[in-house]
């Protein structure tokens, strides 16, 4: 026998269980009435009531023996077979426990299979697809708001058409189980503010209720230091909000709130389909924004452009996704939603920690650098294939590959360590920083520096890009912002001149100087100096050249000044001269930088 005891004073309401019903642990039995709130008498053990010892109506006091229950036996196991309470069953038949069902069930994809086969045939995901393919363990908020537009629609139509006011806010967890536990990455946190737009309602448009819900999010982004990962797709404001007396809107704080996470946490934003207004001036404040190659973004939709005067067009035609990475709006195209999705969590995996399972490039891979430079000095090659060589293998992911080419951007890994890279691109322009190079820089650096990250620089450059037309592009100021953000570096970082290091583009590559960086080495292919050497030879030696008997001596004058200044402008002479740290063979590239931002090798 097992003794129930009254849990506190008061007086016995209810009986829920007589004498001879077989109960499970934790069943209530009945209620006991205190201070105006019923609290549960609870079976403490499994088996058959026994006798009341008290009636309904009866005052018991706090430890008082209410009934007994005779434990199981093989009898009472048969007889509990047949009589006990499925409590699952019985909290299903609640009324309230069964409302909420049927109300949450509203805001499910299955409720509204037309609108979900219509989205599918046009080859998208609903968000609620999104969300799980990119996190796991989602928390949802705000699950059962809907539009505010109870005076002009029915109620239960809002709840069944307008499900979370048409986006999906949580927070979840992201690559979890990804990382490698060690001193520098106990307690790696995976969680982020995950929030996506529906498209297939009320085309995804801006409600004041998932206003509410993206400030909630961005509120609790800010104060726990959390990534935000944003699917922007949808139309911008929504103007058939009634029930929210307002007139413009112009107050709303969501759009300053998601400005004030730059630099504190990473954001990201995923663009598929139509990204207009509102839903595009959120997606621009991310740091990386991925968008499918059927995405159109713009501040101002086809009814917004029309209604400017502008002229009428389609949709599509309004910032399509390639245009947008080749100006910079975008920095990773992907083939459709899966893909962009997966870009999503690869970028913020840079930003979470150590990777528990890496590999190293081949011996081979480490061994062609030797081979990659030229023995001409003036034939281009592609520098990034020295990455090849130096990043784990499989981790390289170029970020803004279509526009600003004489660099590129890149995050990688350094034996399972998240590293940045910066590498010229002598196939573009000769690697000669022109002013979207420059602007592409500056935003990488910047975005280098607030997410902590060390930090490669190849170098392969004959400068700033030159001329009337690239000084009518701005590569004037641009190359300032350039230095701006360079100087504003503490993060370790490592320079490597691959071949040409020359001038004030080679210096703002080296961090703003070379001896800025913690560590700042050259291949034995490297040759140095204040411009490049031709010019050097031209502008300096111009009136001996002009002063040569004849433009055979002219030539032969040159050449001999000209291999003066690369014997002079070497590798080794720039080390010998403490202008550099040192010249490296290629194959140790990979083994030196990582020796030289701490990492074990």
């Amino acid at each position: 026998m097992t003794n129930v005891l009254s849990p506190l004073a008061g007086t016995l309401v209810a009986i829920e269980c007589d004498a001879g019903c077989a109960v499970v642990v934790g069943q209530t039995l009945g209620y006991i009435e205190s201070m105006k709130m019923e609290h549960a008498v609870t079976a403490n053990a499994a088996g058959v009531c026994g006798e009341w010892l008290c009636a309904v109506g009866e005052v018991v006091q706090a430890s008082q023996l209410l009934l007994k229950i005779e434990q199981k036996t093989e009898q009472t196991r048969r007889h509990l077979g047949k009589n006990t309470i499925d409590l699952p069953e019985k909290a299903a038949s609640d009324p309230a426990f069964v409302a909420w069902q049927a109300r949450q069930a509203l805001t499910a994809d299955a409720a509204r299979p037309e609108a979900m086969a219509k989205r599918h045939a046009q080859g998208g995901r609903s968000a609620r697809e999104n969300v799980a393919d990119l996190c796991t363990n989602f928390v949802e908020y705000g699950a059962l708001a809907f539009a505010a537009q109870t005076l002009r629609r029915p109620i239960d139509e809002l709840r069944a058409q307008t499900p979370a006011d048409g986006m999906v806010t949580g927070l979840g967890h992201i690559n979890a189980g990804h990382f490698a536990p060690g001193a520098n990455t106990a307690g790696v946190n995976t969680q982020a503010a995950v929030l996506a737009y529906d498209a297939t309602v009320l085309a995804g448009t801006q409600g004041m209720r998932n206003h509410q819900k993206t400030d909630r999010l961005l509120t609790l982004a800010a104060e726990r230091r959390l990534p935000v990962v944003l699917f922007a797709e949808g139309g911008g404001g929504r103007p058939g909000d009634v029930d929210i007396p307002i007139v413009a809107g112009l107050h709303v704080g969501t759009f300053a709130a998601m400005a004030k996470l730059h630099g504190k946490v990473p954001v990201l934003a995923v663009v598929h389909g139509r990204c207009f207004a509102g839903n595009a001036a959120l997606a621009a404040m991310a740091d990386v924004c991925i968008a499918t190659c059927s995405a159109n973004i713009g501040l101002g939709g086809p009814a917004m452009v029309e209604g400017g005067g502008l002229g009428r067009f389609k949709p599509e035609e309004i910032g399509p996704a390639q245009q947008q990475f080749a100006i910079g709006g975008v920095d990773l195209l992907a083939s459709d939603e899966a893909h962009a999705t997966a870009l999503a969590k690869q970028v913020l995996a840079h930003f979470q920690g150590d990777l528990l399972h890496w590999q190293a490039p081949t011996l081979e891979a480490q061994q062609a650098l030797r081979q990659l430079v030229p023995q001409q000095r003036q034939r281009a090659f592609a520098a990034i294939d020295a990455l090849h060589g130096i990043a784990d293998a499989a981790s390289m992911l170029e970020l803004g590959a279509g526009h600003g080419q004489a660099v590129h951007t890149v995050f990688m890994r350094l034996h399972g360590k998240a590293v940045a890279c910066i590498a010229s691109n002598p196939n573009h322009l000769g690697g000669a920083l022109d002013a979207a190079a420059c602007q592409k820089l500056a935003r990488f650096l910047r975005m280098v520096q607030q997410r902590g990250l060390p930090l490669l620089s190849l170098i392969d450059t004959p400068g700033f890009m030159v001329g009337p037309q690239a000084e009518g592009q701005g590569t004037v100021r641009a190359s300032g912002e350039l230095f701006w953000a360079a100087a504003a570096l503490t993060v370790p970082t490592a320079a490597v001149v691959l071949r040409r290091g020359f001038g004030l583009g080679a210096m703002a590559m080296a961090a703003g100087g070379f001896h800025l960086p913690q560590y700042t080495a050259a291949w034995p292919s490297a040759e140095f100096g204040a411009m490049g050497l031709e010019g050097a030879v031209k502008l300096g030696y111009k009136k001996e050249l002009e002063a040569a008997a004849s433009p055979e001596a002219a030539a032969e004058l040159f050449n001999q000044l000209l291999n003066h200044q690369i014997q002079e402008g070497s590798a080794q002479r720039m080390a010998e001269t403490l202008e550099i740290d040192a010249v490296i063979d290629p194959a140790d590239t990979r083994k030196t930088v990582a020796s030289v931002f701490g990492f074990e090798v």
